[in-house]
């Protein structure tokens, strides 16, 4: 069993019953679109069938997963722009969440906006991911992102344990940014927090203390949180200043981005119950990492 094998291993041995890894809930938006254009794209909504069981009825590994030990993530998808028929500019936010060892809370792992997610489909496309091999933008980047949440995921773990998706999603993007027509979501030219550098990031050798980090946070922080809080809060004012360290030397790291994109809002609620010295050490940390967030973290100090 991949996660709290001793809290698992009995309902392993209770039921014979086995799933897949992820438990991906799928939303496409069209809403945006036909108000644009006023065309009849009803046949858009057969892809939420067809995204929804490539997600969640691909082996993703060869680890057994149980019902309760799937991976919960969201694709959810906003289409935006139509220019010729089947061609679809988009965007697309993927969501992963795992639960916390001990109590009904799921703490999000991972939260990213992919401004990028064009592609093409039509009912007579097919929708099917070949290893090792690019055949078109819409099923590279479900399969990038089977990946990269497989990868997250087990990363929180153990330390590195998502290392062979994100070679997998390495690869993928690689494979992708060399075909000319490809989308911009997969070049190192285009927004620096795009496809090829969030997984340039996690692939980077530099860049490995912030995924020992995250195993950090998670397994040996806010597993234990209830039972030690203080311990908690010390794990976390460590993790944000190994954070500082790696972000003087990637600035714009879009690794760093998507981290404060998923944990802001709960880094401010755990340090909220620290003392004055551990919320004012917090607040100059948090600030100067997430600016955008500024004045949430600022209650900090003045609450």
């Amino acid at each position: 069993m991949k996660k709290f094998a001793l809290v698992y291993i009995l309902v392993g041995l209770l039921t014979t019953a086995r799933a897949q890894e992820l438990n991906c809930q799928v939303t496409i938006n069209s809403d945006q679109l036909i108000a644009q254009q006023k065309t009849d794209f009803s046949y858009v909504n057969q892809l939420k069938g067809i995204i929804t069981e490539f997600m969640n009825t691909r082996r993703w590994s060869n680890d057994q997963f149980t019902t309760q030990e799937r991976i919960n993530c969201s694709l959810n998808i906003n289409l935006v722009k139509s220019l010729t028929q089947g061609a679809f500019e988009a965007t697309a936010q993927i969501i992963v969440t795992r639960p916390v060892y001990g109590t009904s809370y799921e703490t999000t792992v991972f939260s990213y906006v992919d401004r990028s997610f064009s592609f093409f489909y039509l009912p007579t496309t097919p929708v099917f991911f070949r290893e090792n091999q690019y055949t078109d933008d819409l099923t590279s980047m479900l399969a990038f992102y089977a990946n990269l949440i497989m990868a997250v995921d087990y990363d929180t773990f153990s330390k590195r344990g998502g290392s062979l998706f994100v070679q997998r999603a390495f690869t993928i993007a690689t494979l992708a940014d060399g075909v000319p027509t490809s989308n911009i979501g997969w070049k190192a030219g285009g927004d620096r927090r795009n496809r090829y550098w969030l997984i340039e990031n996690m692939q980077n050798q530099q860049l490995t203390p912030f995924r020992d980090a995250m195993y950090t946070y998670h397994r040996q922080g806010l597993d234990i949180f209830g039972a030690n809080p203080v311990q908690m809060r010390k794990q976390t004012l460590d993790l944000l200043s190994n954070i500082r360290t790696i972000s003087q030397q990637f600035p714009y790291s879009a690794l760093l981005s998507v981290f404060f994109d998923a944990k802001g809002q709960e880094l401010y609620n755990i340090m909220f119950e620290g003392t004055p010295a551990e919320r004012k050490r917090a607040f100059d940390l948090l600030s100067f990492l997430d600016p955008s967030k500024t004045e949430l973290y600022r209650k900090l100090v003045t609450t």
